[in-house]
């Protein structure tokens, strides 16, 4: 089960228009605002990702460079590959990223969450959690395990996540 927070970050919801959400960001796009910010988030599983900007979101969080052709086939080998947006009608700009592995039926592993350092605190990183947990309980995914190194567990014990038994590098999430 996953913890909800007393205060939501999320200030409203479905701020774009239907068909704005739907041509640049694909089927079962969330699109949300937060508090004391004015701009637009958008979480998507079908935007395409620019793997030159995904490179420099990587290395905005510190991450070593990775080569661009290994990322692509991971990619494509992954059963879910999520985007977090700052919305702009003209250039959106990929602040977040997220993807799983797995079956695609029974279990699914969590890799690669980042946050732009520019937008972490303000709840993106939980929004961006609730979404693909959402859709990955949506295809039927009952158990999740979640790959973190040993600086952001707090974050997810926040959520819910139980931490595997040297509570080191990875948690575990059921679905009800």
């Amino acid at each position: 089960m996953i913890l909800r927070s007393k205060k939501s970050s999320i200030k409203k919801t479905n701020l774009l228009d239907n068909s704005i959400l739907l041509n640049n960001y694909g089927s079962e796009a969330f699109d949300f605002s937060i508090k004391d910010n004015k701009d637009i988030f958008v979480c998507s599983k079908s935007k395409e990702l620019d793997l030159i900007e995904l490179d420099q979101l990587l290395q905005t969080v510190g991450w070593s460079r990775r080569p661009t052709r290994r990322v692509k086939r991971a990619l494509e080998s992954s059963i879910l590959v999520v985007g977090l947006w700052r919305h702009d009608n003209k250039f959106p700009r990929l602040i977040g990223f997220a993807r799983c592995t797995g079956d695609g039926i029974l279990e699914a592993n969590i890799w690669d969450v980042a946050i732009n350092p520019v937008y972490q605190g303000l709840g993106l990183g939980k929004e961006l959690m609730k979404y693909i947990l959402k859709i990955l309980k949506n295809i039927g995914i009952s158990r999740v395990t979640l790959f973190a190194d040993a600086e952001v567990i707090k974050f997810y014990k926040s959520q819910g996540w139980s931490l595997e038994p040297r509570k080191t590098k990875c948690a575990f999430w059921y679905a009800n």
